[in-house]
């Protein structure tokens, strides 16, 4: 990995549930992907596992995680990942946002939910890279290309932000299906063209203009990080590219780069 000389990339990616670490493809995957990105200064996730108004920063110091599911084996649940807190990041936000006239919140003792450190185990094994999580503010697709576009500065300082999602996501239609439904690969189809044609009002518009829409997010917390990091990233469009796509479970681990 390479030291950040040149602005960070804007990402999006599916992040999948705690046993994405005992897939024998997906971690490959994301290492792969994280090896061939400058050395970022700090990280900045946005994660569709904590919504909080008004936008809420997370702890600036190492704190627990948060084993935010149910019901899986234990040593999910001995999963660390300490990485260092990044007061200086918060600050940076809390100046970027309050100065747009956005209300920024501290919650310190929010640690990284699996949403954040599912991935970044991956990608990030080591944990020496500060990391601050930031909460979703709200699901209006505007809304949060707004607050990208009021954080994409920071991609200028070394920080490299993360929309966090999945690609398709409605665990409720996969209990009865085997392999891929025709709904994940049609909206993932879909979404691929939108993105490579820039189609950034379809894609706001998603719920309408997408096949399958309503199915693939019965409810759209797991796309809307996509517009945070479409607004980070909106002056950058053509230099998007899906680095993993595929499905793991039926559902469509489509992940992006922007710059």
């Amino acid at each position: 990995m390479t030291t950040a000389a040149e602005r960070m990339p804007a990402l999006y990616l599916s992040h999948g549930a705690p046993p994405l670490a005992d897939d024998p493809l997906w971690p490959g995957q994301l290492a792969a992907w994280s090896a061939g990105l400058p050395r970022p200064r700090a990280i900045l996730m946005v994660s569709a596992h904590w919504e909080e108004a008004p936008l809420a920063l997370g702890a600036t110091e190492t704190v627990p995680l948060v084993y935010d599911f149910w019901g899986f084996p234990e040593h999910y649940y001995r999963v660390r990942y300490g990485a260092p807190g990044a007061p200086q990041l918060a600050d940076s936000v809390r100046k970027l946002l309050r100065g747009a006239g956005a209300p920024v919140q501290d919650i310190p003792d929010r640690g990284l939910d699996h949403g954040a450190y599912v991935p970044l185990v991956e990608m990030f094994p080591d944990a020496d890279v500060p990391v601050l999580q930031i909460s979703l503010p709200t699901l209006d697709p505007q809304k949060l290309m707004d607050v990208g576009r009021k954080l994409a500065p920071l991609r200028d300082e070394g920080v490299l932000i993360v929309g966090s999602g999945f690609f398709t996501h409605n665990l409720a239609a996969l209990r009865h299906q085997g392999g891929v439904p025709g709904w994940s690969a049609e909206f993932d189809d879909w979404g691929d063209r939108a993105l490579r044609a820039q189609d950034v009002d379809a894609l706001i518009d998603f719920e309408h203009t997408s096949p399958a829409g309503k199915l693939a997010h019965p409810r759209t917390e797991h796309f809307a990080p996509l517009f945070v990091t479409l607004g980070a990233a909106e002056d950058e469009l053509d230099r998007g590219r899906s680095v993993i796509d595929g499905f793991w479970m039926g559902l469509a681990k489509r992940s992006v780069q922007f710059g």
